[in-house]
Formats: structure tokens, C-alpha cells, sequence
């Protein structure tokens, strides 16, 4: 049976700064929001995610974005409820329904600024700036806004892959839907729209790669181990390390992980041990393992 241990861990780490998180991630969102109001809504530039869909049943089925995208969280949220338990939930609510309704306040900002369509290309790079820009912030504050960011984790856990591979699953799924709807051309610009956004997401929280290697020496490895593999949901590999100038024996954690959960482990680690010594290197390609 799972320990209360890592739970407490995660429970500790949404309780830091939350106030200031809270407006991070507010802000965040309200950047995605416009993003799509301005950018993305009224070009049929789909993005991936829940967002994008809403675009094209909003074309198919006549159904509001903002309304489309709150019923589909509001589902969501009970799916992720069942499946991957309440700690994981909770932490996702706020994002999934303060996104829809920011949407739905700003739907009308496109009467203050007007966008021509002679210039798509250019429409969609600075669309793809601001999504990127917005989510980046919303995930480097410790949060989501919910959607297809819950379905991957569920499709991760029973599928048995890693999120990475099911955001490319998802999201590539939806582009191809465009496809279908708006034509050829409006999945050119939307994967030229999620590779800036994806670049910016990256740029905001760490960095430029997906993935982040840590290295760690603590004097709690074994509680470090636990919070990765039972928490984190990912491997870890143990290294003998010598001191080159102590030569004292020690253990260095060597562990991989996405880029966005990059806040959540950091605050972890320094949680469980306040004087752990970590390095943080990009990981440009990762093959192999489980």
C-alpha cells in the first residue's frame, strides 16, 4: 500500500507561496486567454488540446468554445477523480475552471484588437507565442489548465506510455481533425503554432529541452527514491560516487523527467532535504527504460 509520506510531500509543496502561485497562474491563464480570443478563435488556427477541439465543434456543432471547454473539464475532472485519485485532482480544479471562464470574459476583446488576416503566418507565431508564454507560467506555478493535460496523465497510467508520447498523441489527433474541417493548410499552421508554443512552455519553466536529468547527493536517499518512484512516477538509478577531495563514499540519484514537472520535484527534494546537493542538466533525447 502506497505510504502517506509522498502525499505529505505534495501536500507541503502546494502549500509554498500559494497566494503568489495563485496570481501566477491567473495571470497565466489569462494570457492563454486572450491568446485564443485573439490569435487562434477567430482564424481556426487549432492549437491541441481541449481549446483546439472546442474550435471545431464549435464550427461542426455551433457549441460555444468557453462552454464546450468547461462541460469537457468538468468531465474530465471526474474522470481524472476516478482514475487517478483525489490528490492528483484537486490541484488541477482551479486551472480547468477559472480557463473557461477568462475565455469567455475576454471572447470580445477582438473589438479592441483587430488582427488581419492577410498575414496568417505571422497570426500564428505570435498565437503560439502567447499560448506558450501563458501555459509556461501556469505550469512553472505548479498547476494546469486541466483539459487534454489531464487526459495524458490518464493515458500514461493505462496505456502504460510516457505523457510526453500521449500529448503527442492527443494533440496530433486533434491537428489531424482540423484538417479534416478547416483544410490541409490550418494543420500547417497549427503545428508551426504548437512547436513555438511548446518552445515557449520550455523557455518559461527551465530551459529549452523536454526533459530535465537531475543528479542528486542527499543524506535521505532512500526517502528521495521513494518520492520519485512512488510520487513522481518515475525510475531512478542509483550511482557510487567517490569525493575527490574527501574521498568519502557516497550515493548520487540519478533521475529523468518532463520539463513541467520540473517545479514540483525541486520543491520535493529540497522538501524531504533542505541541504541536498542537485545538478539540473538538459536531456535532449531520452531512449530506453521504463
Amino acid at each position: 500500500m502506497k505510504s502517506t509520506f509522498t502525499s505529505d510531500i505534495l501536500h507541503q509543496i502546494y502549500k509554498k507561496d500559494k497566494v503568489k502561485r495563485l496570481v501566477e497562474m491567473f495571470i497565466g491563464l489569462l494570457i492563454t486567454a486572450v491568446g485564443f480570443n485573439v490569435f487562434c478563435r477567430p482564424f481556426n488556427i487549432v492549437s491541441g488540446g481541449v481549446s483546439g477541439l472546442s474550435l471545431i465543434t464549435e464550427n461542426v456543432f455551433g457549441i460555444n468554445p468557453p462552454t464546450f471547454i468547461m462541460i469537457s473539464n468538468i468531465f474530465l475532472l471526474l474522470l481524472s477523480f476516478i482514475t487517478l485519485g483525489k490528490e492528483k485532482t484537486i490541484h488541477t480544479v482551479i486551472g480547468a475552471l477559472v480557463y473557461p471562464i477568462l475565455i469567455s470574459l475576454t471572447s470580445s476583446i477582438n473589438k479592441y484588437i483587430s488582427v488581419s488576416s492577410d498575414q496568417l503566418l505571422l497570426t500564428t507565431l505570435f498565437g503560439g507565442f502567447l499560448h506558450g508564454l501563458g501555459l509556461g507560467i501556469v505550469y512553472r506555478a505548479g498547476y494546469t489548465s486541466g483539459g487534454t493535460d489531464i487526459l495524458n496523465q490518464i493515458l500514461s497510467k493505462y496505456l502504460k506510455i510516457s505523457v510526453g508520447t500521449a500529448v503527442y498523441l492527443t494533440d496530433g489527433i486533434i491537428i489531424l481533425l482540423s484538417g479534416i474541417v478547416f483544410g490541409f493548410n490550418r494543420v500547417l499552421y497549427g503545428t508551426v503554432l504548437i512547436y513555438l508554443a511548446s518552445y515557449m512552455m520550455d523557455k518559461v519553466i527551465i530551459g529549452i529541452s523536454a526533459s530535465k536529468a537531475f543528479y542528486i547527493i542527499t543524506k535521505e536517499p532512500d526517502r528521495i527514491k521513494k518520492f520519485i518512484i512512488e510520487e513522481m512516477k518515475h525510475n531512478v538509478t542509483n550511482l557510487k560516487a567517490v569525493g575527490g577531495f574527501s574521498n568519502e563514499k557516497s550515493t548520487v540519484l540519478m533521475t529523468v523527467l518532463p520539463t513541467k514537472e520540473y517545479y514540483k520535484f525541486k520543491e520535493g527534494i529540497l522538501k524531504i532535504d533542505s541541504g541536498a546537493f542537485f545538478v539540473v542538466t538538459d536531456a535532449y533525447e531520452v531512449m530506453g527504460g521504463e
